[in-house]
């Protein structure tokens, strides 16, 4: 489990808390839009020490209550004791998932190490081998969902792309997840692209931002399949 960043403070990455974001190496998708390369190609030495980390939470106990753990695909390297470790020092944890590791989720939930999850949905299911450039198990993807859809708290995101997320997508998305869980999921967020430059695909490297006023029509198209749709710029 290689630390390769951290944002020592953020109010929108876990909602509703202050926490820090940390980042793990490693995905089992090519997503060709990625805008975190460097958690998905070769690995260096750059790594957070551990002990490090552990002095910084303790240190910030009383400014921050949550910390978000994002990749990368964190539950691709994502340890128990190192959950249990964060527990024990009062925080709250979000876990940013591509939700491919259903059991491994479902575990640390019934361990109660998990508080929050934000599953990324990346496009309709029968696009997702195309989207992530890789061969995609989607049973495990639609049990990810299941078990999500369950929690107290938790949330389902697209990063939006022009070309690819269009209305008809994003409906065959909302259709998707409200057949699968059988009601209205909580809250859907579309997450609007930003090309920061740092792009995995050379494909994506002159894409264009989205912007909120971009995603106001998609979020029209699915607001009734939701009891929530958020936009994020």
């Amino acid at each position: 489990m290689n630390l390769k960043g951290l944002h020592r403070v953020t109010l929108i990455d876990y909602p509703g808390r202050i926490a820090c974001t940390l980042f793990l190496f490693g995905c089992n998708f090519k997503c060709g839009f990625c805008h975190n390369p460097e958690l998905v190609l070769k690995d260096d030495e750059k790594n957070i020490p551990e002990q490090e980390f552990f002095s910084f939470l303790e240190k910030r106990k009383q400014y921050l209550n949550g910390i978000c753990i994002t990749g990368g695909e964190p539950l691709l390297t994502l340890e128990k004791d190192f959950l249990k470790k964060i527990k024990s020092l009062g925080y709250s944890i979000k876990l940013d998932t591509n939700g491919s590791f259903p059991e491994k989720l479902l575990e640390f939930l019934n361990d109660g190490l998990v508080d929050f999850v934000s599953m990324d949905i990346k496009s309709s299911k029968e696009k997702y081998n195309e989207i992530t450039e890789t061969q995609v198990d989607i049973s495990k993807i639609e049990d990810s969902i299941k078990i999500i859809s369950k929690m107290p708290e938790y949330e389902f995101r697209t990063t939006i792309l022009r070309d690819i997320h269009n209305k008809q997508e994003i409906k065959k998305i909302a259709i998707w997840l409200n057949e699968l869980i059988g009601k209205k999921p909580k809250i859907f967020v579309l997450q609007a692209f930003k090309n920061k430059g740092k792009i995995l695909s050379k494909i994506f490297e002159n894409e264009k931002d989205v912007s909120e006023e971009d995603l106001e029509p998609l979020r029209e198209e699915i607001k009734d399949f939701f009891e929530k749709v958020e936009v994020r710029g």
